[in-house]
């Protein structure tokens, strides 16, 4: 267990770990659900209350996992949810947060995103989550895959209102740290990083494997522990294994070298130009 749970702010003043834990993929497996609830509580004993879901993952079967988890102690959690584009209308937003609300078995969301952008225009969502706000039904809203000039009507239709924005970020998927992070970060508004692992794919990287072997740490924690040397930046990383919760958990302990973040930019170089925003 680190000495430090090291935290960051949202603009409402919620204080989140900066290690999250993530659900992709969770819910899509009967016989994976015990062992999901379970890693997931295991995150929430060890202090990483933050966790992430959405109505898309396994069709609300995400929501469910994590409604089973934080049956009991739901203060101990602070739960993000996002609304599909095709619900992101004012009327379809407030009954997909409600089915949310349904899924999760609790009364708010802590954090309600919109998962990406479709052709609803973002005033309506907007609306609906303003509206969501008053009810009590969610404490602060943001959203998820939107780029500089998303990010910038966001700003211009409700000013400082945004909480974050949920993107893709690793060590070979480094586009927004040309651009979209440093914006964020002169708004103040942390940073989600999704993927942190690339779904597994940084793991067999030879540079990876050398970092972490002179460490005493895994492929994984290097890779987070990459991401979480940013500051302001969240990562969630999924996981339905109890091991790897500590695996994960143990990243926050690393301190990277000058040296490696040499070996780690020659491996993965950071961008030096605008590079179209990156989802998967």
């Amino acid at each position: 267990m680190p000495t430090t749970l090291t935290s960051t702010i949202f603009p409402n003043g919620t204080s989140v770990p900066v290690l999250g834990q993530g659900t992709w993929h969770m819910g899509e497996n009967a016989a994976a659900r015990s062992q999901e609830v379970s890693s997931l509580r295991l995150g929430l004993d060890l202090g990483l209350t933050l966790i992430d879901t959405a109505e898309m993952y396994a069709d609300g079967g995400a929501e469910r996992v994590v409604g089973e988890a934080i049956a009991g102690r739901r203060g101990d959690a602070v739960v993000v949810s996002k609304v599909l584009p095709s619900n992101a209308s004012t009327s379809r937003t407030l009954r997909a947060c409600e089915d949310s609300l349904t899924r999760l078995g609790t009364d708010h969301i802590d954090l309600y995103l919109l998962h990406w952008r479709g052709g609803t225009p973002l005033s309506e969502t907007l609306e609906a989550f303003e509206r969501l706000l008053k009810d009590g039904k969610i404490r602060a809203w943001g959203v998820s895959n939107f780029d500089v000039d998303d990010m910038e009507e966001i700003e211009q239709l409700a000013p400082g209102r945004a909480a974050t924005d949920q993107v893709l970020y690793n060590l070979s998927r480094r586009g927004i740290a040309f651009d979209l992070l440093p914006w964020c970060a002169a708004k103040r508004m942390p940073i989600m990083a999704y993927s942190p692992l690339d779904e597994g794919r940084l793991l067999g990287n030879a540079t990876l494997h050398r970092i972490a072997a002179a460490h005493g740490a895994t492929p994984a924690q290097i890779a987070i522990a990459f991401v979480l040397a940013t500051p302001d930046v969240i990562a969630i990383p999924k996981t339905g294994r109890p091991d790897r919760i500590r695996e994960n958990l143990a990243a926050l302990d690393i301190r990277l070298t000058n040296e490696d973040r040499l070996a780690l930019d020659a491996a993965f170089p950071p961008p030096s130009r605008k590079r179209p925003l990156e989802m998967i």
